[in-house]
C-alpha cells in the first residue's frame, strides 16, 4: 500500500498557517490574507501582533484595500529577519548556499567529498557552515539528498552515498549546534518551486528534474506530495523510447538511459570512442556533431514524451524544469517542443513549461528552502 501525504508542517496552527500565507503569497493584504484564511479582522489582528513584534512580519506602504475601500498596509516578510544555509550532498561534493527568509540566494561555496563515511561528510558540511557564515546567526540548515528520507531527519537509504538509517540530522545538529532538517532532493526542490520559484502562486503543478538522476515531484491542491517511495526513483525507469539504449538494469529507452547526464555521455563516447565530458557533448551537438546531435536529439525527444506523460496523468497543465542537465535544450528545445505536442491531447489545455535555469544551486536552495519552511512554523507557535 502507498501512503500518500503532503509534506507540509509539524506545527499547524492559526499563526504558522497565517505566516506561510504571507511568505508564500506577500506581499498581501489583511483583507485577502482573513478570505484565505476564513479568520475575522479581529482574530487576524491578535495573531499578526506578536509576528510583527519579533520581526518576522512587517507592515508595507499604505494602498488602496479594494475589499474595504480604505487605504490598508499590505503585510510582508522580513526577508532579512533570518538567515538559512541549504546543502546538496552528492556523491562527490556538497554544495551550500546561504539564502534569507525569501530563499533568495547569497554567498555559495562548494567542498569534495573524500569519501562516504557519515563523520566524514558531517565534516565537510560543517566546514561549509563556517566557511559560509557571517555576522548574522544561522537560523536552521536544511539538507537535500537524492534518498529515501523519513521525518525529515533520517536518510533512511541514499544508494549514491552507501547509507541506510543515517541519523544525519542529529549528528550534524550535535556538531554545529543549530537545527538540521533533512529532506530528498526532488521534494525539497519542489517546496522551494512552490514556496518561492516558478511555481509560486500555482496550486497544482509537476516538477522534472533532469541531471545525474530523473526527478519527479508534485503539487496538488496547494501542497507538496510525498509518498511512502518517495526517494526511491520510482520514475527512473519510466519507458520513453523503445529503440533507444539500456540502462544498467536492462530497460531500453528508459527515462535514465534516455535522459541522464552519465548515459547520455556514455553514448557519445562510444560512438566517438574517445572522453568527453557534457559540456562538450552540447557544444559538439550545436555544432552538428552527427553522434552527438543524434543523441542530444533523441533526449529532447525523449525530454518532450515524458513532460507530456507527467502532464496527462497527473492532470495538471503547469510543468517546471530544473537540473544541471538542462543544456539539451540549447540544441534540442524544439524536439523537445514538437514531442509535447504529439503526446498531448489536442483539446487538452497546452502546458505552461517554466524553466528553472538556475542550474545546481536550485537543489541547495531548496535544501534551505525546507529548513525555511520548519522554522517560520517554529517561529510562529512560540509567538
Amino acid at each position: 500500500m502507498v501512503i500518500f501525504e503532503a509534506v507540509e508542517p509539524r506545527f499547524r496552527t492559526p499563526a504558522s498557517d497565517l505566516a506561510r500565507e504571507v511568505l508564500i503569497h506577500g506581499p498581501i493584504l489583511r483583507s485577502d490574507l482573513s478570505r484565505r484564511l476564513g479568520l475575522s479582522p479581529a482574530t487576524l489582528t491578535r495573531l499578526t501582533r506578536p509576528l510583527v513584534d519579533r520581526g518576522l512580519l512587517i507592515e508595507m506602504t499604505e494602498q488602496l484595500d479594494g475589499a474595504m475601500g480604505r487605504p490598508a498596509k499590505p503585510l510582508d516578510v522580513r526577508a532579512d529577519a533570518r538567515q538559512f544555509i541549504g546543502i546538496k550532498l552528492t556523491s562527490d561534493t556538497a554544495v551550500g548556499v546561504t539564502t534569507n527568509l525569501k530563499a533568495a540566494e547569497g554567498r555559495r561555496a562548494e567542498r569534495a567529498l573524500p569519501n562516504h563515511e557519515v563523520a566524514t561528510v558531517v565534516d565537510v558540511i560543517a566546514e561549509l557552515v563556517h566557511e559560509l557564515a557571517d555576522d548574522q546567526d544561522f537560523t536552521a540548515i536544511g539538507i537535500s539528498v537524492g534518498g529515501a528520507v523519513s521525518n525529515r531527519r533520517v536518510v533512511e537509504r541514499a544508494s549514491f552515498l552507501g547509507w541506510n538509517s543515517v541519523r544525519l540530522a542529529d549528528e550534524v545538529e550535535e556538531r554545529l549546534g543549530i537545527p538540521v532538517t533533512v529532506e530528498n532532493d526532488v521534494v525539497a526542490l519542489t517546496a522551494a518551486e512552490h514556496w518561492f520559484g516558478l511555481g509560486r502562486g500555482l496550486s497544482n503543478f509537476a516538477v522534472i528534474t533532469i541531471g545525474a538522476g530523473v526527478g519527479y515531484g508534485l503539487v496538488m491542491c496547494d501542497q507538496v506530495v510525498s509518498t511512502s517511495d518517495t526517494g526511491l526513483g520510482r520514475g527512473f525507469h519510466f519507458p520513453l523510447d523503445p529503440t533507444g539504449p539500456l540502462c544498467s538494469l536492462g530497460h531500453r529507452g528508459c527515462a535514465t538511459a534516455m535522459l541522464t547526464i552519465p548515459s547520455i555521455r556514455a553514448q557519445v563516447e562510444v560512438g566517438l570512442a574517445v572522453p568527453v565530458s557534457y559540456a562538450e557533448v552540447i557544444e559538439l551537438a550545436r555544432e552538428g556533431n552527427p553522434v552527438a546531435s543524434q543523441v542530444v536529439h533523441a533526449a529532447g525527444a525523449a525530454l518532450g514524451r515524458l513532460i507530456a506523460a507527467v502532464a496527462n496523468l497527473a492532470m495538471v497543465e503547469h510543468v517546471v524544469l530544473a537540473g544541471e542537465g538542462l543544456s539539451i535544450l540549447t540544441v534540442a528545445g524544439d524536439v523537445m517542443r514538437a514531442a509535447i505536442r504529439d503526446d498531448r491531447d489536442a483539446e487538452a489545455a497546452a502546458i505552461d513549461l517554466r524553466i528553472d535555469e538556475n542550474g545546481f544551486t536550485s537543489w541547495a536552495r531548496g535544501a534551505a528552502a525546507i529548513a525555511i519552511q520548519q522554522a517560520v512554523d517554529a517561529l510562529a507557535v512560540t509567538s
